[in-house]
């Protein structure tokens, strides 16, 4: 099954910085807490735009940045090797670290590729996965009534109807660190963040862009063109506010 999000347009390179601006900060304390080696191998799966991998070279000597699409990492450090492939035909260690945020979610493979993660460890290594929960998306202020309604509608389309059509799950993040002790590591940790988000700031318009991408499918669950022009202008609407992703950032060591 394909990845319902692109890796290479403009809406996906808005979408890689909405992410990072929302997302770095917590990933980068998930991945400091267990402490980053300056001799350490990295694997970052997924790399996107490669913000994290050059983070992560400046603390370590070696970080391979994995990705479906590389050509969105137009700068990589020197000590990054920029790898193209899909993580489900299998990754080579050993690494003492590997990180993936908002890729096992996306995966109806999850399983076997969170186990082929796992087997690509070194003695000592540490895997960090973060991914989205199944946590509804409350509103805090909206302009009307009709817009808090539409609001939850989207979000039911989206998340309950047109996602897991795709093989997203949104359930996996809460079964990230059960699944880590059940596959023998060790020091498993799990830290929690989300943030409130309004009309025309990072969150808002990350909505309008994944809505923006993935409007076929919402046509075809039953939005209505009407529905998803009016959700548009209420994720660049100041007035409306509303609780951003729940986001768990997972790592345990082998």
């Amino acid at each position: 099954m394909s990845y319902l999000f692109g890796t290479t347009s403009e809406l996906a390179r808005e979408q890689l910085d909405c992410l990072g601006n929302i997302l770095d900060a917590p990933t980068q304390w998930c991945l400091e807490r267990g402490g980053l080696s300056p001799a350490a191998r990295c694997l970052d799966v997924g790399a996107g735009s490669g913000r994290i991998a050059n983070w992560l070279a400046a603390r370590t000597r070696e970080v391979v940045a994995l990705d479906l699409d590389t050509s969105g990492f137009p700068d990589p450090a020197p000590n990054v090797e920029v790898l193209q492939q899909d993580v489900r035909d299998g990754v080579a260690g050993p690494y003492d670290l590997i990180h993936a945020r908002l890729v096992l979610m996306h995966l109806p493979e999850r399983d076997q590729v969170f186990a082929g993660l796992v087997d690509a460890l070194a003695p000592g290594g540490r895997i960090v996965i973060g991914d989205f929960t199944t946590r509804r998306l409350h509103p805090i202020s909206t302009p009307s009534p009709e817009d808090e309604a539409l609001w939850a509608r989207m979000q039911y389309l989206s998340h309950e109807v047109g996602s897991p059509a795709r093989g997203i799950s949104f359930s996996w993040a809460g079964s990230t660190a059960a699944r880590m002790r059940a596959a023998g590591l060790h020091d498993v940790h799990t830290m929690e963040y989300s943030e409130t988000t309004a009309g025309g700031t990072d969150g808002c318009l990350l909505h309008r862009n994944l809505n923006r991408q993935a409007e076929p499918l919402l046509l075809s669950v039953g939005a209505t063109p009407d529905e998803i022009g009016r959700y548009r202008e209420l994720m660049t609407d100041p007035s409306f506010s509303a609780w951003f992703y729940q986001f768990l950032c997972t790592s345990g060591t082998r």
